[in-house]
């Protein structure tokens, strides 16, 4: 008896796992075609074959919803920055490698990468993802602090709190910068000449590192 309520129970959470990610595919497919707004409970019960009911069941409000669409692309790009840094020697050499890869995923991955730093949605509790806040594991923007706080631990930057977000945070917006003007200015766009990617972007990471470094000098 207790095995068969035991597969009983696996088999219900299989098909809860399945119904979710599900779900899922259906809400980045409704924010690819319409963004955020498209989004809402009765839009997503109706795409996937579900009833209201069976939505909230798996997730609390529409914030959920896309935040948990976006927690596999978080953690690849995570992924992605700490492959690739992990392969430099250190210090600024570490912080380059990681920006090269941060631009390499969002511009090989724009649909996901307009969801997760382009797309103005309601922000879901912090508890109501799997992505955990300041895991350098799995929060690129903890990661990047991290790494200069290697800087700052080394003592080729200022330490304290303060300058250690400013630096990562100037470092994100010149990324971002590039990335999301690509996406929306291709090769097409006749108003911007497009720049060799290779050459712009070793270009971008040596002013904006050299900048840091001169700014935020110990």
């Amino acid at each position: 008896m207790d095995k068969k309520l035991s597969n009983i129970q696996e088999r219900k959470l299989r098909e809860a796992q399945a119904r979710r990610e599900h779900i899922i595919a259906v809400v980045k497919d409704l924010i690819k075609k319409g963004g955020a707004r498209a989004v809402s409970i009765r839009k997503v019960a109706d795409a996937a074959g579900f009833s209201t009911t069976v939505v909230y069941a798996l997730f609390r409000d529409k914030a959920s919803l896309i935040g948990q669409a976006m927690n596999k692309d978080m953690l690849a790009l995570v992924q992605a920055m700490r492959s690739a840094s992990d392969a430099g020697g250190g210090g600024w050499q570490r912080i380059a490698l990681m920006g090269r890869a941060y631009v390499q995923y969002g511009l090989r991955h724009r649909d996901e990468y307009a969801l997760l730093f382009m797309e103005l949605r309601p922000h879901a509790a912090i508890k109501a993802v799997e992505v955990e806040r300041g895991n350098t594991e799995q929060d690129p923007y903890a990661y990047a602090l991290h790494l200069f706080g290697e800087l700052a631990h080394g003592g080729q930057v200022r330490a304290g709190e303060a300058a250690l977000h400013a630096m990562t945070q100037i470092f994100w917006q010149a990324l971002h910068g590039l990335v999301s003007l690509r996406i929306v200015m291709d090769e097409a766009d006749l108003w911007t000449p497009h720049l060799a990617l290779d050459d712009h972007l070793e270009d971008l990471l040596a002013v904006v590192i050299e900048g840091l470094r001169l700014r935020f000098a110990p």
